[in-house]
């Protein structure tokens, strides 16, 4: 097979744009699930807790196989899982489903990936990193096409306070999301990229259960019309258990920097399918500032 041949840095490429591919169709599953007809639509924490329901086998049997023969944990080990969870697919995640009930899938996804610029700044503040010019050029590009599209959206939504409070919760998911990778990388190296996903993504799905049994009654999870079980599952497998070990065998193959900013993909992807599959507007806006990221993207993935 032709990706045998590949340098460990071109495989990570290729993981990390298969998984934005996958990340980017989420808004589009959420977006769907709000608009199913019924009497109380769906509310951000049930819908959250039904894709890690649906995840969460997969979830458990990774981690069993791949703790098997590997060395006990630590208890500094658990804590830092404990934490990278919470912050990771626990609270950036509904951050980022209740930002989607007030703004489009194509603003949500630009919002969301401010989450590079703040992952490299997370590493260069904290972890004593620093930035190659290459870098520096990637970053400036993909923010400028990612803030191009944001404002023009911001300027024809026509409604203010909505895209106010939408993008307040999106970036908190973003600023959540960049400290999970950040601190995600020395426990890659440590535990694997198999296990460690694993690991902190049960800790996501039992703090997202909690959560919905503090707040919501359990049978809510078991009243909802069948489109709603359906978009979770695809969630669960498109855009959660795959994508998310394709993004962690990329940051063990090219590092977070990397990785994230390659992801900067995303948007574009989510844009196009938002106009094609909700009916949002696309404009030649739009287009240039996916152009913009787009060789952001090209010029960090280049050799």
């Amino acid at each position: 097979m032709p990706w045998k041949n590949w340098s460990s840095e071109s495989l990570g490429v290729a993981l990390a744009i298969l998984a934005a591919f996958g990340f980017s169709f989420k808004a589009i599953f959420v977006k769907f699930a709000y608009a199913v007809p019924q009497a109380v639509p769906v509310e951000a924490i049930t819908l959250l807790a039904l894709r890690m329901s649906f995840a969460l086998p997969f979830f458990a049997v990774i981690a069993v196989h791949a703790s098997r023969a590997a060395p006990s944990l630590s208890r500094r080990d658990w804590l830092t899982l404990i934490a990278l969870g919470l912050l990771g697919y626990y609270g950036a995640s509904l951050l980022d489903f209740i930002g989607l009930s007030y703004i489009s899938a194509g603003l949500e996804r630009l919002i969301l990936f401010t989450y590079p610029t703040l992952t490299v700044m997370i590493g260069v503040l904290f972890m004593g990193k620093s930035l190659q010019r290459r870098e520096i050029g990637a970053l400036l590009l993909s923010y400028a096409g990612i803030g191009l599209v944001f404002f023009h959206d911001l300027e024809f939504s026509g409604e203010a306070r909505s895209v106010i409070i939408g993008s307040l919760f999106i970036f908190a998911s973003s600023l959540a999301y960049a400290f999970y990778l950040a601190g995600s990388g020395s426990m890659i190296q440590r535990l694997g990229s198999v296990r460690f996903t694993a690991l902190a993504m049960l800790v996501s799905v039992l703090a997202t259960e909690l959560h919905l049994l503090v707040t919501q009654p359990l049978s809510v999870l078991l009243l909802q019309p069948l489109p709603i079980y359906a978009y979770a599952a695809a969630m669960a497998l498109f855009s959660t258990v795959l994508p998310v070990f394709l993004q962690s065998a990329a940051i063990r193959r090219i590092g977070a920097s990397k990785s994230v900013m390659i992801g900067t993909l995303g948007p574009m992807l989510t844009i196009v399918f938002a106009w094609l599959l909700l009916d949002e507007p696309l404009s030649l806006v739009q287009l240039a500032g996916a152009g913009l990221v787009l060789a952001g993207v090209w010029l960090v993935s280049r050799r």
